[in-house]
Order: C-alpha cells, then sequence, then structure tokens
C-alpha cells in the first residue's frame, strides 16, 4: 500500500516540474512561488516536525535547531567554494552563478524525497489512518518539490535535460524510499535531526539565492503575491493534513 501511494508522489513531483517549465516567460513569477513554497516547506512543516522528532537539547538548544543552522551554513560554504573553484580554473557561470550549485540542491531534492517516501512507509506500518495522513500531506507538498527541483536546477544555468533528469530522479524517489521500509526504519530522533539539516538549506536556497533573483529584475508587488501564495499553499496542505 505504502508504495501503491508514493506512486501519487511520482505524478504530483512530475507536475510540479511541468508547471515549472510552461510558465518560463513569466521567470519572475515562477521564482517568486517557488520561493515562497520553499520557505512554506521549512517553515511550516519541515522544522516543526523535526523539533517534535528530534526533541533534545544540546547546551540548551534543539538539536534539530543547531542542525538547522548547521544546513543553513553548509549550503552557503559549498555555494562559495564551488563559485571559488570555478573562477579560479576559468569556467564559464551563468549569470555568476554556478551550475553546480544547482545540482547539488537539485540532489538534496531528491535525497529528502525519498526520505517522503520513508516517510510514507513507516507511517503504514503504524497504521492506515496515520499512513493516510502523512500520505495527504506528502503527495501535496511533492508538487512544490518538483517545482523546486526543476526551477533550482535551471536557474543556475544547467541544461534543460539535466533539470528534466533531477525532476524524474526527484519523483521516483518517494516509490524507492517507500519500498525501502520493507527492510529496514530510520530511528525517530535521526529523522528528526535530517529535516532539520535540509530545512537549514532549503532556507538559505530561499532566502540568498530565489528570492533575490525573482526581484532582481522584476521588483513587482505580483512576484510578492507569489511568494505569498506559496506560503499560503503549504500552509494549507499542513492544514489539511493536521
Amino acid at each position: 500500500m505504502a508504495v501503491f501511494v508514493a506512486l501519487g508522489a511520482f505524478l504530483m513531483t512530475l507536475a510540479g516540474g511541468w508547471t515549472a517549465q510552461r510558465v518560463t516567460d513569466r521567470r519572475h513569477l515562477v521564482l517568486g512561488l517557488a520561493g515562497g513554497l520553499m520557505l512554506g516547506v521549512v517553515g511550516l512543516d519541515l522544522l516543526p516536525e523535526a523539533l517534535d522528532a528530534a526533541g533534545e537539547e544540546v547546551f540548551g538548544v534543539p538539536a534539530a535547531l543547531l542542525l538547522f543552522v548547521a544546513g543553513f551554513l553548509l549550503a552557503h560554504m559549498v555555494e562559495r567554494l564551488l563559485a571559488v573553484r570555478q573562477a579560479a580554473h576559468g569556467a564559464g557561470e551563468h549569470d555568476g552563478r554556478t551550475p553546480q550549485v544547482g545540482l547539488t540542491a537539485a540532489a538534496a531534492m531528491v535525497g529528502h524525497s525519498a526520505m517522503d517516501g520513508v516517510a510514507i512507509g513507516a507511517a503504514f506500518q503504524v497504521g492506515g489512518s496515520m499512513g493516510a495522513a502523512v500520505a495527504v500531506a506528502v503527495i501535496a507538498h511533492d508538487f512544490a518539490d518538483g517545482f523546486n527541483t526543476y526551477t533550482i536546477t535551471t536557474l543556475y544555468g544547467n541544461a534543460r535535460r539535466k533539470a528534466v533528469a533531477m525532476l524524474f530522479a526527484d519523483a521516483a524517489a518517494p516509490v524507492a524510499g517507500a519500498a525501502s521500509t520493507l527492510f529496514f526504519t530510520i530511528p525517530e530522533h535521526l529523522l528528526g535531526g535530517y529535516l532539520g539539516f535540509f530545512g537549514g538549506a532549503l532556507l538559505y536556497l530561499a532566502a540568498a539565492e530565489i528570492l533575490p533573483e525573482a526581484h532582481h529584475e522584476h521588483p513587482a508587488r505580483s512576484t510578492l503575491l507569489c511568494t505569498l501564495a506559496g506560503v499560503g499553499f503549504i500552509w494549507l496542505v499542513v492544514g489539511i493534513a493536521e
């Protein structure tokens, strides 16, 4: 049942990526929406779940929050190191952006989608109602995952074929993750730490890269409205799942 449900996440991810491809003439709106979706996923979905799952503290700070900050800083360092390496070797960049950063970020999205599949499988092991609730949340926000995976990959200057390949990898990841739960389960505290770490990296991409790019050439009210709509959509998804 978990693998069958994960097929819904597969289709929803592809739908999100297809939507991102079809609106390239409104790139600033795409980026504004992507930034809002990413911000909503981090603040309203990933971080609360991380705090619930990894509740222990380290020197008075929840471990999930420490890993959240670590993820943010690591994303920043990786981007800077890759940019310096590109400049040192005289390699071309796309509007000052390093293509490897986009691929790395997309690969992180794939890993997160695989964990979504693991979450579906683990929830069905607890019970049918729990599995259904988690499945609704995962399938709904996988639209945002597909949208963001394609957008991030192309934003950094990667070819369309690479973006499509990463999109299909992201779509297949929940199915693989759900199937893996037939063989093992992940301890709750480790899952919480992962969610916090990934949330920090995703927030960096949204706040430092996606949203500034969205407003760079088109500081329009419509772009801001798309960002708010993205956050509101994730809030609605989380509320329905609860």
